[in-house]
């Protein structure tokens, strides 16, 4: 039976700081901290820690720019979008198809969250919560605060420390963008509405924080079933607006 080869040094730094990377401790084009830094918190030499960059930059998780410093790859970037991709979001009436994706995504990222997630992530999720709280009564573009919304949202997907959830709804990060700047634009300005999504996300912020996984998964997916409900009654309502204005001009 062959043995297997004992891990060099270098591979065991790039590991430990895949895992940083994995947990979302480290993300896409944030900056690694400094040298010394490093070292202190890997407990390695300089040259471990230096062959161990090497070793991520081959991979394609680290890149270096000269007097800047290195920083985590933009691991889904892509030459150019997907045809799929641009379908997507070309589509008006694919809004209803990701709110149901996200019902189910966010959902279980918050039963996660409530779970798994700890002091930290609850101090990070609660500073996304204040901040798009806050928002309410400032004057925003519906771009801005569509991104202090989602925030928030992806704050608490990132408590669930599960990668791959993470993964997959930041792949999608503008086609879910859309989908918030869409409920904001749509649903922000009328008084009800707005009073009732800024109760769901203070209820959805209680039930993560509180550590109440039932109680989080019900918040999150009746969020955005309240959502696309609107939305759609609001699509209906233009219809009729349309057909109405037909008649009156003669057309039927």
């Amino acid at each position: 039976m062959r043995q297997e080869k004992p891990k060099q040094v270098a591979d065991v730094v790039a590991e430990r700081i895949e895992s940083l990377i994995m947990d979302s401790v480290l993300k896409p084009g944030q900056a690694l901290p400094s040298e010394r830094r490093l070292q202190e918190k890997l407990g390695v030499s300089r040259t471990a820690l230096r062959e161990g960059l090497k070793v991520l930059r081959v991979r394609g998780l680290v890149q270096t720019a000269q007097g800047k410093g290195s920083f985590v790859a933009n691991l889904a970037a892509q030459p150019m979008p997907s045809p799929m991709m641009h379908l997507l979001g070309s589509q008006p009436r694919t809004i209803y198809d990701l709110l149901e994706v996200r019902a189910l995504l966010e959902g279980e990222s918050a039963r996660l969250a409530a779970e798994r997630g700890t002091r930290a992530d609850f101090v990070l999720i609660e500073r996304r919560y204040r901040e798009l709280e806050d928002a309410g009564g400032k004057l925003m573009s519906p771009s801005a605060h569509a991104r202090l919304d989602h925030a928030f949202h992806l704050a608490i997907c990132e408590a669930s420390h599960n990668p791959i959830l993470v993964h997959t709804l930041s792949s999608l990060t503008d086609l879910m963008l859309s989908s918030v700047y869409v409920s904001v634009k749509n649903l922000y300005h009328r008084p009800v509405q707005k009073q009732t999504l800024d109760k769901q996300h203070a209820l959805l912020f209680r039930a993560v924080t509180g550590r109440k996984p039932v109680a989080a998964r019900k918040a999150a997916q009746q969020h955005i079933a309240s959502v696309l409900a609107e939305l759609r009654d609001i699509e209906h309502e233009e219809e009729r607006l349309v057909r109405a204005t037909l008649r009156l001009d003669g057309w039927e």
